[in-house]
């Protein structure tokens, strides 16, 4: 199957799990979503399929709709179609074995270093013992084998950094910095924390958000998280303080007075609109366009507001009176020292106007702006950071037909399973097939509700699309039985962990030879929650 045929791209919803959630995103609870669809609509994540034809060389995961989801990915996709810098991170809990599940995201950021990002793993060992209560020596064990499986599958250790949170300094020194711009209303919004959190926990989140931003320490740059969907709190915790963290607000201004960003198209729209009712099209006023928007059909313009924004915007505009509706960029200085202040003022271009806490430019476009902005901050002793994007993968149903958790061994395929144990697992999996062969062949499997079908689609067939649309179509069309099918994927299976395994001893003096102390000498009790 070739990307210029989307009619029969292979899809893996896979079904609901019995017992999923509903769509409440806890990066410490269930990991199963009832309903992907309702993520678009209730958190903002965006549909992968609307930039996947963007995407150079997509990861079979990425065509066969397994990353289901996206945030703000196309930054990445820019610098990577323009050979531009850019990055992928993401990390690991180490509170069991890697299983095929982890492979999703060794597999992400693997391919995203592939085509040319700097390439960042972690270890989440913080957040095990305090979130978890995982005690180190679990930790030292666990975090050997995710590396080890990571490296095996590919991950270019001379390109790229593995850590563990404990052991790194700079991630330390700049979860301190980040911790002065969160405060505890927000840790009780976005996580349900009271006020029998633990510190440590609360430590370990912020510690999270550092690193989300890692990357960019250095060197601004797209940066992209892949992660499940019950991760996206981090996500939007780590882009807003992000921008909290900058020098510099870049905003678009159209007069003196201030716009949020629901009013700014509203005013926007009034500017554009000036031929109607300027006395001069060429220096319109705030006091006509107030006139004219307090009327305006914005339905027809594309623009759907709320009354109370329309009414808002009014209201600054007849307060402005006569003064001249005019675009210009603003620059607000919110932490910047007065030093970059003055530097950024020196840097613009064209006409411009200071004042005590802003500078209104007028012959610059947003992009041009933003990128001087963080130029000038980077330059100053800032971070300059770019809100980081992530992109999110389908939850794999697990062998029994629930949910696939570490603590139910029936359930998934560790990794390190010896390979004829994830033989006999395969083949005692629960199926998509009816109850005989011969409902089979005359009604057809139901692939998208078989955890065996899912296996060929996330990992058996690897990135042999007509392999996967061939079980798929010989499934649902009657012809392909279950006894078969799970024989097949079970032979598959084995061999995938015979190849990965001797890959994983061969890695073994590799991570031995890199700067990361896998035997900490940690102590500490379990976290109380």
């Amino acid at each position: 199957m070739t990307r210029d045929e989307p009619a029969e791209r292979i899809r893996t919803d896979g079904g609901t799990a019995e017992g999923a959630d509903e769509v409440a995103l806890d990066p410490w609870g269930s990991s199963t979503i009832a309903d992907y669809r309702k993520l678009f609509e209730e958190f903002g994540i965006e549909e992968f399929d609307d930039v996947l034809d963007e995407v150079p060389n997509p990861h079979y995961l990425m065509r066969r709709g397994v990353i289901f989801g996206h945030r703000d990915y196309r930054p990445v996709l820019e610098a990577m179609r323009d050979g531009d810098d850019f990055a992928v991170l993401s990390g690991f809990m180490p509170t069991g074995d890697p299983h095929i599940g982890h492979k999703l995201v060794f597999d992400e950021i693997i391919w995203h270093q592939q085509q040319g990002g700097d390439a960042y793993g972690l270890i989440a060992d913080m957040e095990a013992h305090s979130a978890r209560g995982i005690s180190w020596d679990e930790i030292n064990e666990h975090s050997r084998d995710y590396l080890l499986s990571l490296i095996a599958l590919g991950f270019d250790t001379d390109e790229g950094e593995l850590y563990r949170q404990s052991d790194n300094d700079r991630l330390q020194r700049l979860a301190f910095e980040l911790g002065g711009k969160a405060n505890y209303s927000e840790f009780q919004a976005i996580y349900g924390f009271d006020g029998e959190t633990n510190i440590s926990h609360m430590q370990s989140v912020v510690t999270q958000m550092a690193d989300i931003l890692y990357p960019q320490l250095d060197d601004p740059m797209p940066t992209v998280i892949p992660v499940g969907p019950d991760q996206d709190p981090h996500v939007r915790f780590a882009r807003d303080l992000s921008e909290r963290m900058r020098f510099f607000k870049v905003t678009e201004a159209f007069a003196s007075f201030e716009l949020d960003d629901t009013e700014r198209p509203v005013v926007a729209a009034a500017y554009d609109a000036r031929d109607e009712y300027a006395e001069d099209a060429d220096m319109p006023r705030c006091g006509e366009a107030a006139e004219w928007l307090a009327d305006a059909n914005l339905d027809a313009e594309g623009i759907l507001v709320a009354d109370s924004v329309r009414d808002s915007a009014v209201t600054k505009l007849e307060n402005a009176g006569m003064e001249p509706l005019r675009p210009r960029i603003r620059f607000f200085a919110r932490q910047a020292t007065d030093e970059a202040f003055e530097a950024l003022i020196e840097e613009v271009e064209g006409e411009k106007r200071r004042y005590d806490q802003h500078i209104d430019a007028f012959d610059m476009d947003a992009g041009d702006a933003e990128e001087l902005a963080r130029e000038v901050e980077a330059h100053h002793g800032g971070y300059g950071f770019i809100a980081p994007s992530s992109t999110y993968h389908r939850f794999m149903t697990g062998l029994t037909g629930g949910k696939m958790s570490s603590s139910i061994p029936a359930s998934h395929i560790s990794l390190l399973d010896d390979p004829e144990d994830g033989y006999n697992k395969v083949k005692s999996a629960t199926t998509g097939g009816r109850d005989t062969a011969d409902e089979q062949r005359e009604l057809g499997g139901e692939a998208d509700k078989c955890p065996v079908y899912e296996l060929y689609a996330y990992l058996l067939t690897g990135d042999d699309d007509e392999f996967a649309k061939k079980v798929y179509d010989e499934c649902v069309g009657g012809e392909r039985l279950c006894g078969g099918c799970k024989e097949e994927a079970a032979t598959l299976m084995r061999e995938f962990l015979e190849d990965h395994q001797e890959k994983r001893e061969e890695a073994e003096e590799l991570l031995d030879s890199l700067d990361i102390d896998l035997e900490s000498e940690r102590r500490g009790v379990a976290a109380e929650h």
